[in-house]
């Protein structure tokens, strides 16, 4: 089980990690906020594993969406319902 502890400083280490940027992140940014390269992060948009909006093709990735997913650990497996759909926070 988490402490609040542990919770609040994760919650600091990240919005000390995104402190300063723009809402809408590239993927160049994404890569160096990680410390990944642009193809690992363009797998990991592809793959599902953070979050993104392609249009055409251009990548956007949300602050705010990449800071909760990476505070929320979702590269974890998805929990599954009985339906086989994927089981959400509010579920």
């Amino acid at each position: 089980m988490r402490s609040w502890v542990q919770v609040s400083a994760v919650t600091s280490a990240l919005d000390a990690l995104f402190e300063g940027r723009s809402a809408t992140l590239t993927v160049p940014e994404v890569a160096e906020i990680l410390g990944m390269t642009k193809p690992g992060v363009y797998k990991w948009l592809k793959d599902g594993v953070i979050p993104g909006y392609k249009v055409g093709a251009t990548w956007f990735i949300l602050r705010d969406e990449l800071k909760a997913t990476l505070q929320a650990g979702s590269n974890a497996r998805p929990v599954l319902r009985e339906d086989g759909q994927e089981k959400r926070p509010s579920d």
